[in-house]
């Protein structure tokens, strides 16, 4: 069946348990189990369904008393492949791979809230993950609250006895915010709640919130597990219980499936994270450091950068300040739209994680759908970009920035 302990790497000889590899390795041998081919690259299993060498082992499978292969909305050794190894790299037990992020974090809330659950949420959360609590698990009866991401006593003030979840993103999009996620596990796991935190700018490469204690973890696989901007999917990690039984329920049933080709992609993306992230990280690290020395920049928000408000997180909680960096410029959306649309090398697009840098105007994409109170509450100003930095020069993206940074209005007299 899908979501599954990670299992153990095939090799030539004996068999090697993944907890005794570095985390390299396992990106790039945990989840694949050769075939009779004897391949060295892992199969893409386009199927969609499988075939029994009986009645009674197909009746077997479909009661849950054998473990195999049904049909490829739940159970693909492509996608396995994938939930294993991502499963193994985040130090979970279980993961279930969905259609993209967002369906990650709708089979989640679907497989462990009911009517009458509450969620207390980050407010500096993904524009779409706000539009899916406020207009959609509201109708199921499912209501939500909002707090500042590092305010612990607002966490702990807004939960009620009919909290079930905390939800937040640590770094957060697009400002880069963080929380102590030890400290948050706490506050959660007191009031008998569940903490999910979307990993999705770190990856596991930068940061393993299961091993501080959180119970759930989500990734868009879109962003930097492929690494490349050529798939869209999402992951959902945990134990096997809330996400090899709940949460893999709702995949079975209602099928927000990742392709078996989307999974093949990802896995290849796997391979490289651990070299991308530290990649990502140095370039964004010196390009944040430029940009905070440009007179056109008001604000530069980046967590490697000692005047970051959670800087004090990295390094322990966060082994880099990752890939991201958002800024303001003077002239609000006229000086952000002008740098933007100035750029020749960078990929105007809101999409992040790839080797081609990107940059977006966060209150007119990413977050657009929002309330201009609710960009308001989460700090997306008209003049805020982000830059999702690549693996390209630096000193080429920083000429490319420039270009747009020379025609910012000058700063008033």
């Amino acid at each position: 069946m899908s979501s599954t302990t990670p299992s153990e790497v095939p090799s030539a000889g004996a068999s090697v348990e993944p907890g005794d590899l570095d985390f390299a390795t396992r990106a790039v041998r945990v989840g694949h189990h050769r075939t009779a081919e004897g391949e060295q690259g892992e199969p893409i299993f386009t199927t969609s369904s499988f075939v029994f060498a009986s009645a009674a082992e197909a009746a077997a499978r479909f009661a849950g008393e054998v473990q195999g292969n049904i049909y490829s909305r739940f159970t693909n050794p492509t996608v396995r492949a994938f939930e294993e190894r991502l499963a193994s790299l985040e130090g979970g037990e279980s993961c279930v791979a969905t259609a993209s992020g967002m369906a990650a974090i709708l089979a989640l809330c679907m497989g462990l809230l009911k009517g009458g659950d509450h969620i207390v949420s980050s407010r500096s959360i993904f524009g779409s993950t706000t539009l899916l609590f406020n207009k959609y698990l509201s109708r199921l009866g499912i209501s939500t609250s909002y707090v500042p991401l590092d305010d612990l006593d607002a966490w702990d003030s807004a939960i009620r006895p009919e909290t079930r979840l905390l939800f937040c993103e640590t770094p957060s999009n697009p400002l880069t915010a963080m929380v102590d996620l030890s400290e948050l596990v706490a506050t959660a796991h007191r009031h008998d709640c569940l903490l999910a935190v979307d990993n999705c700018f770190c990856t596991p490469a930068l940061q393993r919130p299961l091993e501080l204690g959180a119970d759930l973890v989500i990734h868009s696989a879109t962003k930097y597990l492929d690494g490349q901007g050529r798939c869209v999917g999402g992951a959902v990690v945990g134990d096997r219980k809330l996400v090899g039984e709940e949460v893999f329920g709702v995949l079975r049933t209602a099928g927000p499936t990742m392709s078996p080709f989307n999974a093949w992609i990802f896995l290849k993306g796997l391979e490289t994270l651990e070299l991308r992230m530290q990649a990502h990280s140095r370039s964004a690290a010196a390009l944040a450091n430029w940009l905070a020395l440009q007179p056109a920049v008001e604000r530069v928000y980046y967590p490697g950068r000692p005047d970051h408000p959670h800087h004090h997180l990295v390094g322990s909680q966060q082994a880099t300040g990752g890939g991201i960096v958002a800024f303001e410029v003077r002239g609000g959306r006229s000086g952000a739209w002008g740098l933007i649309d100035a750029t020749r090398l960078i990929s105007i697009t809101a999409n992040l994680g790839d080797a081609k840098t990107t940059i977006t105007h966060p209150a007119t994409t990413t977050h657009g759908r929002l309330s201009p109170e609710d960009r308001a509450a989460s700090g997306i100003r008209e003049g805020l970009v982000r830059v999702a930095v690549g693996l390209e020069s630096v000193a080429d993206i920083q000429a490319d920035l420039a270009r747009g940074l020379a025609l910012v209005p000058p700063a008033a007299e």
